[in-house]
């Protein structure tokens, strides 16, 4: 069943059993860093569902985990920019959610470069 005992606790349980994760902040919320670079955390905007949290995935991994799962998955306006995706912790299963983890961190022990937003070329000054 998926879900419905899953919190951040959850997701700091798996996350720390990845090597040289630490549990840290992010805006003043929970999360989880390797080397200084985010990994997930509770997201700190508001456009962001209750009980959902932030992992980072480059953009190809998001479209498609986006395109396969949108009940578990999903972005706002305000994340669509960043190397992100949100993940709602009620529809999602611990050996799942192990899966996120370790896909996030590879993308951001691969070289990531820190959480940011794309800049488009409509807003590059020149």
């Amino acid at each position: 069943m998926p879900g419905k005992n899953i919190s951040f606790d959850t997701v700091r349980e798996i996350g720390l059993t990845l090597p040289g994760v630490e549990e840290s902040t992010a805006y003043g919320f929970p999360a989880l860093k390797v080397h200084g670079q985010l990994l997930a955390c509770l997201p700190a905007n508001r456009s962001a569902e209750p009980g959902s949290i932030v992992v980072r995935v480059d953009f190809d991994d998001r479209a498609e985990l986006l395109a396969a799962a949108p009940d578990i998955y999903y972005i706002t306006d305000h994340y669509a920019g960043y190397n992100a995706i949100l993940v709602r912790l009620s529809q999602v299963t611990t050996e799942v959610l192990r899966d996120l983890l370790g896909m996030a961190y590879k993308f951001v022990t691969a070289g990531a470069t820190p959480l940011r937003r794309k800049r488009s070329a409509s807003l590059r000054r020149w």
